[in-house]
């Protein structure tokens, strides 16, 4: 078939349960990092992954075929986040050198830049681009979460905050949250200067925000902080549903979680390496996979797919053992 797309309709068709959330295990892994995978994302509607690397490579999956396209070397600047824009072959990717900030705008197609984004004095810890127009928002450590449109290079709007910043838009790009000192902030996308709409207490957990993000159909919001909680919000009320705990994260870690397609489940890493599942349903833990690593993997669940994919000294294709379901054993 032209295009691939009847796989995608199957791969969906398949409704992920705990008893197939349980099965997954590693069916891929790339093993030629020399360094720490530090981030990666996958495209919205396209077969691709990106991953930055502690050895200052950013390289292009196609996740299809499991193959690897390309590799682009970012020597000059080193590479700490990597978000794709709506064009599957454009990133934004934030530097880890120590003496330039900037946001880069790069195309993978021809490994040009297409323009810098100057205006942080620390570290970017957060990245999230609007799903709807082209803007995106960075929060660093010098306490600041910038405001930007991917076709200028000055920032359009500021925001100050206390402490460590997580910042993502919804799905809808309508509203963005900004999660410090144990609350989420909801801001209006259109009217962010007018300050929150709305302010979530996450219930004392005071330690550094690592990851904020919402579910694909934003009803439900999760908080991840160093102290090794992962917190799940209506993201509507903004009540308190459920708190995982997993092993602390050191300050120069970063906590992942990240929702399955529909939202049912909650995978992340933890402070010793391990892997989570956790029904959002029940608030119980589902499954867990030990590691022999000793700090929390990058991880991320692939778009409408049964698949997800843990980066760590190496990435890694999580995909269900079908052989191991007692409702598809003796299938033709």
């Amino acid at each position: 078939m032209a295009g691939g797309q009847p796989e995608r309709e199957d791969k969906v068709s398949l409704e992920l349960t705990d008893e197939i959330l349980q099965s997954m295990e590693v069916g891929m892994t790339f093993r030629d990092y020399n360094g720490r995978i530090s981030s990666m994302d996958f495209h919205k509607s396209s077969n691709y992954l990106v991953t930055a690397g502690d050895d200052e490579s950013i390289r292009l999956y196609d996740v299809a075929n499991a193959t690897c396209l390309k590799t682009i070397n970012s020597k000059k600047y080193g590479v700490d986040l990597v978000s794709f824009t709506s064009h599957p072959l454009t990133v934004i990717y934030s530097s880890k050198n120590g003496w330039d900030e900037s946001l880069r705008l790069l195309s993978l197609h021809d490994n040009k830049y297409l323009r810098y984004f100057k205006g942080h004095h620390d570290r970017v810890v957060s990245l999230s681009l609007c799903p709807r127009k082209e803007y995106f928002i960075s929060g660093s450590l010098d306490r600041t979460v910038l405001l930007w449109d991917q076709r200028a290079d000055k920032c359009q709007g500021l925001l100050r905050v206390q402490g460590r910043p997580a910042a993502a838009y919804d799905d809808q790009g309508l509203v963005f949250a900004i999660a410090f000192g144990g609350c989420v902030r909801m801001f209006d996308a259109r009217k962010y200067e007018k300050g929150p709409f709305d302010i979530f207490s996450v219930g004392g957990d005071m330690s550094d925000a690592n990851v904020v993000k919402f579910s694909t159909d934003g009803k439900l919001m999760l908080l991840t902080t160093s102290d090794g909680h992962i917190h799940i919000l209506d993201s509507f009320r903004g009540t308190l549903l459920s708190t995982y705990n997993v092993k602390p994260v050191s300050s120069n870690s970063t906590l992942e979680a990240s929702f399955s397609p529909e939202g049912m489940y909650v995978i992340s890493g933890s402070g010793d390496g391990s892997v989570y599942a956790w029904s959002v349903r029940s608030g119980k833990e589902v499954a867990s996979w030990m590691s022999s690593q000793a700090e929390p993997p990058v991880i991320k669940w692939a778009p409408g797919s049964l698949m997800f994919v843990t980066g760590s000294s190496e990435l890694s294709f999580w995909i269900p053992d079908l052989s191991k379901l007692s409702a598809y054993v003796g299938r033709k």
